[in-house]
C-alpha cells in the first residue's frame, strides 16, 4: 500500500487490445481505460504499463530498410510511441487526468541505483496525480519486441513498486483449462490454487499484434507471486473491464498472493 493509502494497480495493456484486434489503435479503447481509472481514482492509484507503439507507427507509415526486421520494428516503435502517447493524453485530458511517459528497459532492472530513480521518480508522479504511463525502451532494447509484450515488464514494474495488484489485460477471459481449448467450450480458470498447476493448463499460442501469449502472462504471474503481489488476467477487450474485474461482475483469472508453487 503507498503513502496515500490508495490501492496501487500496475495495469498492463497488450497490444491486441489497444487495437481491439484491428490493425490500428482503438481510440475507443483508450478512452473506455481514461473512464474507468477516472471513476476508480479515489479507491486506486494507476500505473500503465501499455504496449502499442509498433501498432501506432503501422497506421501513419510503412518503413523500407535494409537492415533485420527487429530494427525495423524498433524504428516503428519509435515512431508509435509519439502517437500512442498523444491518443493516451487527448483521451486522458478531457477527464482530467494527467499522465506521464516513462522509458524503461530491462538493464534499468539491474542496478540498485537506477531502481531507485525509477521508484523514486514515479512515487513523486503518483504524488502528483500524474499517471505513468510505462513502455519499454524498444529503440534500444528488444526483449519485449521478441517475447513478452511487456508482461514481464509489468510484473517486473509491479514488484519493484511494490504494487497492491497486478492486472494483465489481453483479448481472453483469463486462462482457459486446456480441455476446454481442446473441445472449444472455453472455460476459465477463476481460481488458481498452484502455480504449477496454472503452467500445467496453459496452451500456448502468440497474439495477432501482441508477442506475448498465455505462457509469457504465466511468467510475469510468477514473479509478481514470489512478491507477494496478487494478479488478475482479464478481458481487456470488454468496455468497463476493470470495473467489472474489480466488482466481480466478470469472468476471469485471478491469483491470489497466496498461492503455492
Amino acid at each position: 500500500m503507498n503513502a496515500t493509502n490508495k490501492k496501487r494497480i500496475v495495469l498492463k495493456i497488450g497490444s491486441n487490445t489497444l487495437t481491439k484486434e484491428s490493425d490500428h489503435i482503438s481510440r475507443g479503447k483508450i478512452e473506455d481505460i481514461a473512464n474507468q481509472v477516472a471513476s476508480l481514482k479515489d479507491q486506486y492509484e494507476f500505473i500503465i504499463v501499455s504496449s502499442g507503439a509498433i501498432a501506432a507507427a503501422k497506421q501513419f507509415v510503412r518503413l523500407e530498410g535494409n537492415g533485420k526486421e527487429i530494427n525495423v520494428k524498433q524504428a516503428l516503435a519509435s515512431i508509435g510511441q509519439l502517437h500512442l502517447m498523444r491518443i493516451y493524453q487527448e483521451n486522458f485530458r478531457e477527464l482530467g487526468l494527467f499522465i506521464s511517459q516513462c522509458l524503461l528497459s530491462y538493464s534499468d532492472f539491474k542496478s540498485d541505483s537506477t531502481r531507485e530513480n525509477i521508484v523514486n521518480t514515479i512515487n513523486i508522479l503518483c504524488e502528483n496525480d500524474y499517471i505513468p504511463i510505462i513502455n519499454e525502451n524498444d529503440t534500444v532494447a528488444t526483449d519485449e519486441i521478441q517475447f513478452g509484450d511487456n508482461d514481464m515488464l509489468a510484473a517486473m514494474t509491479a514488484v519493484l513498486l511494490d504494487a497492491d495488484l497486478l492486472i494483465i489485460a489481453t483479448n481472453t477471459n483469463g486462462i482457459y483449462t486446456r480441455d476446454s481449448i481442446k473441445n472449444k467450450q472455453l472455460r476459465t480458470i477463476t481460481n488458481v490454487a498452484s502455480i504449477e498447476e496454472l503452467t500445467s493448463e496453459v496452451v500456448d499460442g502468440k497474439s495477432s499484434h501482441g508477442t506475448g501469449g498465455m505462457l509469457s502472462k504465466v511468467e510475469a504471474v510468477k514473479i509478481a507471486n514470489q512478491a507477494n503481489i496478487e494478479t488478475w488476467i482479464l478481458n481487456g477487450l470488454e468496455d468497463d473491464f476493470i470495473v467489472k474485474a474489480v466488482n466481480e461482475s466478470s469472468v476471469f483469472t485471478k491469483i491470489l498472493k497466496t498461492v503455492t508453487h
